[in-house]
């Protein structure tokens, strides 16, 4: 398929501004808060709330999103996408509000540290915290303490999926699911056929994500770790279902679709859903792009059909 029309357009306004890789990183940041798409859809919602938490570092920021009705609600603690260098709670609020609404659920967003003034393991070690005082606090917040979800959008996957191999393994708590939305699973060398096909013209660029890598790690070989590299994990057993989203003109697609694969040999139960002619980015797009609002309604669906299973079934 080709590029969809409505991608295509958004592509061209982008295609004015200078590549992040020839950007300085307060100049990068700049770039992605000044980002504003009209007509995204915008959901009511109960109320949304900042507050913040002792990480492992000093204070956290987080923004809690509450649905309209009756809780105590599922919760998701949601980790936004950045390359693990840019990006905040404002980029990520429409995204946060349409799984509040449509998933009916709490969200949590965390305002993890980012690199290059943090690097790995700071961003993982943050979201870790998050998860555990999230669910911790789960009551207060009109959550089920029992119903928890990861999510998260590129590096947000990423650490989305590294907190649930890290839940896991260090203690818990257990998981409902995960949310991994055109996740980086994987370091960018050697590389993977798509990061070559999509390698510029498509957003982001194969140029980028070696620049975001460069700026995270601390040297290329941490790249091997599993807490940086979730593919590379030994061992995927025992992890909750997953939903895993990807994107045809995405320079992350193969790595996101390995690693459902790699799920799924584990025995994890895996919805993996390609979209044609979207790329990467385009879940952040409800109703400015018709395939992206059928996205974030398909995944919320799950989420709900994993929080509220059908007795029947």
């Amino acid at each position: 398929m080709t590029v969809d029309p409505q991608i295509q357009v958004l592509l061209q306004l982008r295609a004015q501004l200078p590549p992040l890789h020839t950007l300085s990183v307060p100049d990068a940041r700049a770039q992605f808060a000044a980002r504003a798409i009209p007509g995204l859809r915008i959901p009511a919602l109960a109320s949304v709330v900042n507050r913040d938490m002792q990480g492992p570092a000093g204070s956290l920021a987080l923004r809690v999103y509450t649905p309209v009705g009756e809780g105590p609600f599922p919760l998701i603690v949601f980790f936004h996408g950045s390359g693990f260098v840019v990006c905040d709670l404002d980029t990520h609020d429409v995204m946060c509000r349409n799984l509040c609404a449509g998933a009916g659920c709490v969200v949590v967003s965390v305002d993890y540290r980012l690199a290059p003034e943090h690097k790995f393991p700071a961003a993982p070690d943050d979201c870790l915290a998050a998860t555990r005082w999230a669910q911790a606090n789960a009551s207060a917040l009109g959550a089920d303490p029992g119903c928890v979800f990861v999510a998260g959008d590129s590096a947000g996957g990423n650490l989305a999926a590294v907190t649930a191999l890290r839940l896991r393994d260090e203690g818990g708590p257990a998981l409902r699911g995960q949310l991994l939305i055109y996740p980086v699973t994987d370091y960018h060398d050697p590389g993977t056929p798509s990061m070559v096909e999509n390698a510029e013209g498509y957003g982001l660029t194969r140029d980028g994500m070696i620049w975001f890598w460069g700026h995270y790690l601390v040297e290329p070989s941490h790249g091997t770790h599993p807490h940086a590299s979730p593919l590379r994990a030994d061992d995927l057993r025992g992890l909750p279902p997953a939903m895993v989203i990807t994107a045809q003109y995405d320079p992350l697609r193969d790595e996101g679709e390995y690693y459902a694969d790699k799920l799924r040999a584990a025995g994890v139960p895996v919805v993996m859903k390609r979209w044609d002619g979207m790329n990467h980015g385009f879940f952040n797009l409800p109703g400015v792009v018709d395939r992206a609002t059928q996205a974030v309604d398909e995944a919320c669906a799950w989420i709900r059909g994993l929080a509220r299973p059908d007795p029947k079934a």
